[in-house]
């Protein structure tokens, strides 16, 4: 879904630009359904980003690190900074969705768009994200106790990477 959310924001912005070159026409509707989509991408994207383990990390360290030490360091940012983190802004942007609502903030822009579904988002994506933060915190402590194999999703992950065998003869 966030891949089709990405080609709208792409399209709408360059129909806009187009429109607007061409034939002299502006949209601050079609302008703010741009960063809507957007917003989206990025709010709602970011928890699946870190189910798949493809989260920025500091590679020349975490490359020399142990994949336990790995799986340490992580625990304590997702327990001492993410979740604290993703509940303060669940906490505060959850009251502004629902004033956005109930008022019925519109854009200040002339042609603009109704606010509450761009609220919306932040609490809802730092809602998804604090989600897959807990089952980030399962993954860990499984790990360190000799339950799972691997504490990340092995799809995106360099520290848990097999070295792939060097073909027959090329040792």
């Amino acid at each position: 879904m966030l891949r089709w959310l990405v080609l709208a924001a792409v399209l709408v912005s360059a129909g806009n630009a187009v429109v607007r070159k061409a034939f002299n026409i502006g949209s601050n509707a079609f302008l703010e359904i741009q960063w809507y989509a957007f917003a989206a991408v990025f709010m709602l994207g970011s928890g699946y980003v870190f189910l798949r383990n493809g989260h920025v990390r500091i590679d020349f360290l975490s490359n020399r690190l142990s994949t336990r030490a790995n799986a340490i360091i992580d625990l304590l940012g997702i327990l001492m900074v993410l979740t604290p983190f993703s509940w303060l802004l669940i906490d505060l942007s959850y009251p502004l969705f629902t004033q956005a609502w109930h008022s019925g903030e519109m854009s200040q822009n002339a042609g603009g768009l109704v606010r509450w579904p761009v609220m919306l988002l932040i609490p809802l994506g730092f809602t998804l994200l604090w989600i897959q933060a807990f089952s980030e915190i399962i993954k860990r402590v499984a790990y360190l106790r000799g339950h799972l194999e691997h504490p990340f999703s092995v799809e995106n992950s360099h520290a848990t990477a097999p070295a792939s065998p060097a073909p027959e003869g090329q040792a």
